[in-house]
Protein backbone atom coordinates (compact mmCIF):
# COMPACT_ATOMS: atom_id res chain seq x y z
CA UNK A 1 0.00 0.00 0.00
CA UNK A 2 5.56 -8.20 0.09
CA UNK A 3 2.34 -9.90 -0.14
CA UNK A 4 0.91 -9.63 3.45
CA UNK A 5 1.71 -6.03 3.95
CA UNK A 6 -1.00 -4.15 4.94
CA UNK A 7 -0.53 -0.27 4.04
CA UNK A 8 -3.31 2.51 4.91
CA UNK A 9 -3.87 4.81 1.61
CA UNK A 10 -3.78 8.17 0.85
CA UNK A 11 -6.23 9.52 3.28
CA UNK A 12 -8.20 7.81 5.83
CA UNK A 13 -6.89 4.97 5.13
CA UNK A 14 -5.03 1.71 3.77
CA UNK A 15 -3.70 -0.02 1.81
CA UNK A 16 -4.00 -4.25 2.49
CA UNK A 17 -1.36 -6.12 0.15
CA UNK A 18 -1.40 -9.55 1.09
CA UNK A 19 0.90 -9.54 -1.65
CA UNK A 20 -1.83 -3.58 3.04
CA UNK A 21 -5.61 8.77 25.42
CA UNK A 22 -8.83 8.87 25.77
CA UNK A 23 -8.62 12.89 25.93
CA UNK A 24 -9.82 15.33 28.46
CA UNK A 25 -12.05 17.89 28.08
CA UNK A 26 -9.96 20.75 27.64
CA UNK A 27 -11.32 24.43 28.07
CA UNK A 28 -10.95 26.87 26.93
CA UNK A 29 -12.79 25.68 23.36
CA UNK A 30 -9.36 25.90 21.49
CA UNK A 31 -6.87 24.35 23.76
CA UNK A 32 -5.45 21.32 22.46
CA UNK A 33 -6.47 18.00 23.96
CA UNK A 34 -4.17 16.16 26.25
CA UNK A 35 -3.92 12.54 27.14
CA UNK A 36 -5.36 11.63 30.62
CA UNK A 37 -2.78 11.05 33.32
CA UNK A 38 -2.18 7.29 33.84
CA UNK A 39 -3.36 7.19 36.96
CA UNK A 40 -6.93 7.74 35.73
CA UNK A 41 -8.47 4.97 34.52
CA UNK A 42 -9.57 5.79 30.50
CA UNK A 43 -13.68 5.40 29.68
CA UNK A 44 -13.55 2.78 27.04
CA UNK A 45 -14.92 4.07 23.93
CA UNK A 46 -17.69 1.99 23.90
CA UNK A 47 -18.87 4.06 27.06
CA UNK A 48 -19.31 7.08 25.41
CA UNK A 49 -23.02 8.63 25.14
CA UNK A 50 -23.69 11.24 22.23
CA UNK A 51 -23.21 14.77 22.59
CA UNK A 52 -26.30 15.55 21.16
CA UNK A 53 -25.77 19.08 20.70
CA UNK A 54 -22.45 19.06 19.26
CA UNK A 55 -24.06 16.50 16.76
CA UNK A 56 -27.06 18.81 16.10
CA UNK A 57 -24.79 21.99 15.52
CA UNK A 58 -22.33 20.18 13.43
CA UNK A 59 -25.30 19.88 11.03
CA UNK A 60 -26.97 22.96 11.39
CA UNK A 61 -23.86 25.15 11.22
CA UNK A 62 -21.97 23.45 7.96
CA UNK A 63 -25.34 23.01 5.60
CA UNK A 64 -24.12 25.89 3.47
CA UNK A 65 -20.55 24.17 3.06
CA UNK A 66 -21.45 20.58 0.88
CA UNK A 67 -21.26 21.99 -2.33
CA UNK A 68 -17.65 20.27 -3.70
CA UNK A 69 -15.74 23.26 -5.86
CA UNK A 70 -14.91 21.99 -9.14
CA UNK A 71 -12.10 25.01 -9.70
CA UNK A 72 -10.26 23.87 -6.53
CA UNK A 73 -10.71 20.04 -6.62
CA UNK A 74 -9.26 20.22 -10.43
CA UNK A 75 -6.55 23.03 -9.96
CA UNK A 76 -5.51 21.19 -6.86
CA UNK A 77 -5.14 17.81 -8.23
CA UNK A 78 -3.69 18.96 -11.58
CA UNK A 79 -1.44 21.00 -9.65
CA UNK A 80 0.02 18.65 -7.09
CA UNK A 81 -0.23 16.04 -9.99
CA UNK A 82 2.32 18.12 -12.23
CA UNK A 83 4.40 19.06 -9.56
CA UNK A 84 4.68 15.73 -8.32
CA UNK A 85 5.61 14.43 -11.87
CA UNK A 86 8.22 17.11 -12.57
CA UNK A 87 10.03 16.44 -8.97
CA UNK A 88 10.19 12.80 -10.57
CA UNK A 89 12.09 14.35 -14.07
CA UNK A 90 14.00 16.31 -11.79
CA UNK A 91 15.29 13.79 -9.29
CA UNK A 92 16.16 11.27 -12.55
CA UNK A 93 17.55 14.32 -14.34
CA UNK A 94 19.46 16.48 -11.36
CA UNK A 95 23.34 17.07 -11.65
CA UNK A 96 23.77 16.16 -8.51
CA UNK A 97 22.80 13.54 -5.15
CA UNK A 98 21.66 16.76 -3.23
CA UNK A 99 19.94 18.10 -6.03
CA UNK A 100 18.25 15.15 -6.56
CA UNK A 101 17.47 14.62 -2.89
CA UNK A 102 15.67 18.16 -3.28
CA UNK A 103 13.80 17.37 -6.09
CA UNK A 104 12.18 14.31 -4.80
CA UNK A 105 11.01 15.32 -1.47
CA UNK A 106 9.34 18.12 -3.38
CA UNK A 107 7.55 14.98 -5.31
CA UNK A 108 6.86 12.78 -2.61
CA UNK A 109 4.88 15.83 -0.83
CA UNK A 110 3.20 16.75 -4.56
CA UNK A 111 2.39 13.09 -5.26
CA UNK A 112 1.22 12.51 -1.84
CA UNK A 113 -1.32 15.37 -1.95
CA UNK A 114 -2.17 14.16 -5.48
CA UNK A 115 -2.85 10.50 -3.78
CA UNK A 116 -4.91 11.78 -0.64
CA UNK A 117 -7.56 12.63 -3.27
CA UNK A 118 -9.04 9.29 -3.57
CA UNK A 119 -10.40 9.69 -0.31
CA UNK A 120 -12.39 12.67 -1.90
CA UNK A 121 -13.49 10.44 -4.36
CA UNK A 122 -15.39 8.24 -2.14
CA UNK A 123 -17.25 10.93 -0.64
CA UNK A 124 -18.35 12.94 -3.66
CA UNK A 125 -21.87 12.99 -4.73
CA UNK A 126 -22.12 11.23 -8.03
CA UNK A 127 -22.37 13.72 -10.90
CA UNK A 128 -21.17 16.84 -8.38
CA UNK A 129 -17.71 16.46 -10.05
CA UNK A 130 -18.05 15.30 -13.85
CA UNK A 131 -15.13 13.71 -15.00
CA UNK A 132 -13.49 13.93 -11.78
CA UNK A 133 -12.90 10.52 -10.53
CA UNK A 134 -11.92 9.56 -14.44
CA UNK A 135 -9.00 12.08 -14.16
CA UNK A 136 -7.87 11.37 -10.99
CA UNK A 137 -7.60 7.55 -12.23
CA UNK A 138 -5.69 8.76 -15.20
CA UNK A 139 -3.15 11.16 -14.20
CA UNK A 140 -2.63 9.44 -10.89
CA UNK A 141 -3.97 6.19 -9.59
CA UNK A 142 -3.06 4.19 -12.30
CA UNK A 143 0.48 5.29 -12.55
CA UNK A 144 0.89 5.18 -8.68
CA UNK A 145 -1.24 2.01 -9.24
CA UNK A 146 -3.20 3.04 -6.23
CA UNK A 147 -6.88 2.81 -8.92
CA UNK A 148 -9.75 4.52 -6.78
CA UNK A 149 -11.86 0.61 -7.18
CA UNK A 150 -9.22 -0.05 -4.38
CA UNK A 151 -11.20 2.71 -1.97
CA UNK A 152 -14.20 2.82 -3.59
CA UNK A 153 -17.00 0.26 -1.95
CA UNK A 154 -14.19 -0.46 0.88
CA UNK A 155 -13.88 3.30 2.51
CA UNK A 156 -17.51 3.69 3.21
CA UNK A 157 -17.72 0.81 5.44
CA UNK A 158 -15.76 2.55 7.91
CA UNK A 159 -17.97 5.73 8.20
CA UNK A 160 -20.74 2.52 8.84
CA UNK A 161 -22.42 3.83 12.11
CA UNK A 162 -22.36 0.10 13.02
CA UNK A 163 -19.39 -0.96 12.13
CA UNK A 164 -16.27 1.56 12.44
CA UNK A 165 -14.05 -0.42 14.93
CA UNK A 166 -15.43 -4.00 14.60
CA UNK A 167 -14.32 -6.64 13.19
CA UNK A 168 -16.11 -5.45 9.91
CA UNK A 169 -14.39 -2.19 9.51
CA UNK A 170 -11.69 -3.02 7.04
CA UNK A 171 -9.85 0.28 8.08
CA UNK A 172 -9.52 -0.33 11.49
CA UNK A 173 -6.99 -2.41 14.00
CA UNK A 174 -6.72 -1.59 17.96
CA UNK A 175 -2.88 -0.55 17.33
CA UNK A 176 -3.29 1.36 20.94
CA UNK A 177 -4.01 -2.10 22.29
CA UNK A 178 -1.48 -4.45 20.79
CA UNK A 179 2.16 -5.47 20.90
CA UNK A 180 4.12 -2.05 20.46
CA UNK A 181 5.90 -3.98 17.75
CA UNK A 182 3.03 -3.73 15.54
CA UNK A 183 3.22 0.20 15.50
CA UNK A 184 6.68 0.08 13.60
CA UNK A 185 6.03 -2.86 11.34
CA UNK A 186 2.87 -0.90 10.14
CA UNK A 187 4.71 2.12 8.69
CA UNK A 188 8.04 -0.37 7.25
CA UNK A 189 5.58 -2.42 5.54
CA UNK A 190 4.58 0.49 3.45
CA UNK A 191 8.13 0.84 1.98
CA UNK A 192 8.08 -2.56 0.02
CA UNK A 193 4.10 -1.68 -1.27
CA UNK A 194 5.03 -0.36 -4.88
CA UNK A 195 7.07 -3.95 -5.40
CA UNK A 196 3.53 -5.50 -3.90
CA UNK A 197 1.42 -3.90 -6.06
CA UNK A 198 3.46 -4.11 -9.24
CA UNK A 199 2.90 -8.33 -8.38
CA UNK A 200 -0.55 -7.41 -7.66
CA UNK A 201 -1.49 -6.40 -11.04
CA UNK A 202 1.44 -7.35 -13.58
CA UNK A 203 1.04 -10.95 -12.01
CA UNK A 204 -1.80 -11.70 -9.78
CA UNK A 205 -4.21 -9.86 -12.65
CA UNK A 206 -3.83 -12.11 -15.59
CA UNK A 207 -3.25 -15.08 -13.20
CA UNK A 208 -6.30 -14.51 -11.97
CA UNK A 209 -8.47 -14.45 -14.50
CA UNK A 210 -7.24 -18.20 -15.89
CA UNK A 211 -7.58 -19.28 -12.69
CA UNK A 212 -10.74 -18.73 -11.37
CA UNK A 213 -10.58 -20.02 -7.44
CA UNK A 214 -7.32 -17.23 -7.54
CA UNK A 215 -9.41 -14.51 -8.57
CA UNK A 216 -12.11 -14.81 -5.66
CA UNK A 217 -8.63 -14.68 -3.77
CA UNK A 218 -7.73 -12.15 -5.14
CA UNK A 219 -11.09 -10.07 -5.27
CA UNK A 220 -11.75 -10.67 -1.55
CA UNK A 221 -8.43 -9.93 -0.02
CA UNK A 222 -5.94 -8.16 -2.43
CA UNK A 223 -8.22 -5.82 -3.90
CA UNK A 224 -8.95 -3.29 -1.36
CA UNK A 225 -7.43 -0.61 1.09
CA UNK A 226 -7.57 -2.39 4.17
CA UNK A 227 -5.58 -3.04 7.13
CA UNK A 228 -8.01 -5.66 9.06
CA UNK A 229 -6.56 -9.22 7.92
CA UNK A 230 -10.33 -10.69 8.56
CA UNK A 231 -12.03 -8.28 6.05
CA UNK A 232 -12.95 -10.16 2.65
CA UNK A 233 -14.45 -8.10 -0.13
CA UNK A 234 -17.02 -8.45 -1.61
CA UNK A 235 -17.28 -8.82 -5.89
CA UNK A 236 -18.45 -5.42 -7.90
CA UNK A 237 -21.95 -5.27 -9.36
CA UNK A 238 -23.24 -2.92 -11.44
CA UNK A 239 -22.06 0.07 -12.81
CA UNK A 240 -18.74 -0.12 -10.29
CA UNK A 241 -18.39 -3.76 -12.02
CA UNK A 242 -17.54 -1.87 -15.15
CA UNK A 243 -14.87 1.15 -13.66
CA UNK A 244 -13.15 -1.61 -11.40
CA UNK A 245 -12.86 -3.43 -14.71
CA UNK A 246 -10.62 -0.39 -16.62
CA UNK A 247 -8.67 1.01 -14.19
CA UNK A 248 -7.35 -2.74 -12.82
CA UNK A 249 -6.97 -3.37 -16.86
CA UNK A 250 -5.09 0.33 -16.87
CA UNK A 251 -3.06 -1.02 -13.69
CA UNK A 252 -2.19 -4.00 -15.14
CA UNK A 253 -0.79 -2.04 -18.22
CA UNK A 254 1.13 -0.02 -16.47
CA UNK A 255 2.77 -2.23 -14.06
CA UNK A 256 3.50 -4.73 -17.31
CA UNK A 257 5.03 -1.83 -18.96
CA UNK A 258 7.55 -0.96 -16.03
CA UNK A 259 8.81 -4.30 -16.06
CA UNK A 260 9.32 -4.71 -19.64
CA UNK A 261 10.41 -1.07 -19.11
CA UNK A 262 13.26 -2.67 -16.86
CA UNK A 263 13.77 -5.86 -18.24
CA UNK A 264 14.29 -4.75 -21.73
CA UNK A 265 16.67 -1.54 -20.90
CA UNK A 266 14.01 0.89 -22.49
CA UNK A 267 14.40 3.03 -19.15
CA UNK A 268 17.33 3.02 -17.36
CA UNK A 269 17.22 1.42 -14.01
CA UNK A 270 18.45 4.20 -12.05
CA UNK A 271 15.36 5.80 -13.27
CA UNK A 272 12.79 2.93 -12.51
CA UNK A 273 14.71 2.68 -8.68
CA UNK A 274 14.21 6.61 -8.13
CA UNK A 275 10.48 6.48 -9.24
CA UNK A 276 9.91 3.46 -7.21
CA UNK A 277 11.68 5.14 -4.13
CA UNK A 278 9.40 8.14 -4.17
CA UNK A 279 6.69 6.08 -5.01
CA UNK A 280 7.23 4.29 -1.35
CA UNK A 281 8.43 7.29 0.15
CA UNK A 282 4.41 8.75 -0.64
CA UNK A 283 3.26 5.94 0.78
CA UNK A 284 5.49 5.56 4.22
CA UNK A 285 4.38 9.38 4.74
CA UNK A 286 0.97 8.32 4.56
CA UNK A 287 1.43 5.16 6.86
CA UNK A 288 2.51 7.70 9.35
CA UNK A 289 -0.69 9.98 8.69
CA UNK A 290 -2.31 7.03 9.37
CA UNK A 291 -1.16 6.14 12.88
CA UNK A 292 -2.40 9.62 14.39
CA UNK A 293 -5.80 9.37 12.04
CA UNK A 294 -7.20 7.58 14.64
CA UNK A 295 -6.48 7.18 18.35
CA UNK A 296 -7.09 3.12 17.70
CA UNK A 297 -8.29 2.35 21.26
CA UNK A 298 -11.72 0.42 20.37
CA UNK A 299 -11.65 -3.09 21.00
CA UNK A 300 -14.34 -3.95 18.01
CA UNK A 301 -17.43 -2.85 19.93
CA UNK A 302 -19.69 -0.64 18.24
CA UNK A 303 -19.63 2.58 19.01
CA UNK A 304 -21.70 5.79 19.70
CA UNK A 305 -20.89 8.34 16.53
CA UNK A 306 -19.38 10.56 19.75
CA UNK A 307 -17.49 8.27 20.16
CA UNK A 308 -16.65 7.55 16.80
CA UNK A 309 -15.55 11.20 16.76
CA UNK A 310 -13.34 11.00 20.11
CA UNK A 311 -11.47 8.03 18.62
CA UNK A 312 -10.50 10.52 15.69
CA UNK A 313 -8.19 12.94 15.39
CA UNK A 314 -8.15 16.60 14.21
CA UNK A 315 -4.82 18.74 14.05
CA UNK A 316 -6.22 22.20 13.57
CA UNK A 317 -4.48 25.35 13.12
CA UNK A 318 -2.34 27.58 14.06
CA UNK A 319 0.36 24.68 12.98
CA UNK A 320 1.14 25.09 9.34
CA UNK A 321 3.05 21.32 8.63
CA UNK A 322 -0.01 19.64 9.26
CA UNK A 323 -0.95 20.96 5.91
CA UNK A 324 1.64 19.11 4.17
CA UNK A 325 1.43 15.56 6.67
CA UNK A 326 -2.07 15.82 6.73
CA UNK A 327 -3.04 17.50 3.62
CA UNK A 328 -6.71 18.01 1.07
CA UNK A 329 -8.63 18.33 4.21
CA UNK A 330 -7.02 15.38 6.55
CA UNK A 331 -5.66 17.68 9.50
CA UNK A 332 -9.56 17.43 10.31
CA UNK A 333 -10.08 13.97 10.02
CA UNK A 334 -12.09 13.45 13.15
CA UNK A 335 -14.55 16.48 11.96
CA UNK A 336 -14.62 14.21 8.80
CA UNK A 337 -16.47 11.54 10.32
CA UNK A 338 -18.89 13.84 12.09
CA UNK A 339 -19.45 15.71 8.46
CA UNK A 340 -18.43 13.15 5.82
CA UNK A 341 -20.43 14.78 3.25
CA UNK A 342 -18.49 18.22 3.80
CA UNK A 343 -16.00 18.62 0.80
CA UNK A 344 -11.93 18.80 2.27
CA UNK A 345 -11.99 22.83 1.19
CA UNK A 346 -15.12 23.52 3.51
CA UNK A 347 -13.86 21.73 6.50
CA UNK A 348 -11.50 24.35 7.69
CA UNK A 349 -14.41 26.75 8.20
CA UNK A 350 -16.45 23.92 9.28
CA UNK A 351 -13.99 23.28 12.47
CA UNK A 352 -13.81 27.15 13.02
CA UNK A 353 -18.12 27.35 13.21
CA UNK A 354 -17.75 24.96 15.55
CA UNK A 355 -15.07 25.71 17.81
CA UNK A 356 -16.52 29.24 18.12
CA UNK A 357 -19.73 28.19 18.45
CA UNK A 358 -19.90 25.41 20.72
CA UNK A 359 -19.23 25.74 24.69
CA UNK A 360 -16.01 25.00 26.30
CA UNK A 361 -17.86 21.75 27.91
CA UNK A 362 -18.60 20.12 24.70
CA UNK A 363 -17.07 16.95 23.25
CA UNK A 364 -15.83 18.20 20.03
CA UNK A 365 -12.78 20.21 21.70
CA UNK A 366 -11.65 16.46 23.03
CA UNK A 367 -10.49 15.44 19.75
CA UNK A 368 -8.46 18.65 18.78
CA UNK A 369 -4.18 17.58 18.99
CA UNK A 370 -1.32 19.67 18.37
CA UNK A 371 1.54 17.94 16.69
CA UNK A 372 2.18 14.68 15.25
CA UNK A 373 5.34 13.78 16.75
CA UNK A 374 3.00 13.73 19.91
CA UNK A 375 0.29 11.84 18.92
CA UNK A 376 2.92 8.91 17.46
CA UNK A 377 4.15 8.99 20.88
CA UNK A 378 0.74 8.81 22.29
CA UNK A 379 0.46 5.92 20.50
CA UNK A 380 3.92 4.11 21.05
CA UNK A 381 2.88 4.31 25.15
CA UNK A 382 -0.39 2.88 24.39
CA UNK A 383 0.69 0.00 22.93
CA UNK A 384 3.27 -0.69 25.25
CA UNK A 385 1.01 -0.28 28.35
CA UNK A 386 -1.42 -2.41 26.65
CA UNK A 387 1.21 -4.77 26.12
CA UNK A 388 2.60 -4.89 29.68
CA UNK A 389 -1.29 -5.00 31.10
Amino acid sequence: MALATRIRPFCCHEIMMKTPAMTTINPPADRIATPLAKSIVKTPKSAIADDMAMIRAASELTRDLVQPSARIYWTDMLASAFVGYAGIAAAILAPSTAWMLVAAVISVVALYRAGSFIHELTHIRKNALPGFRLGWNILVGVPMLIPSFMYEGIHSLHHNRTKYGTVEDPEYLPLALMKPWTVPLFVVAAAFAPLALVFRYAVLTPLSFLIPPLRRVVVERYSGMIINPLFRRKPPEGEFRGQWAWQEGGAWAWSTLLIAAGVFGWVPLRALAIFGAIAAATLVLNQIRTLVAHLWENDGAVLTVTGQFLDSVNVPPPGLLPELWAPVGLRYHALHHLLPGVPYHSLAEAHRRLKDALPADSQYHGANYDSLPKLVMNLVAGSARGAAA
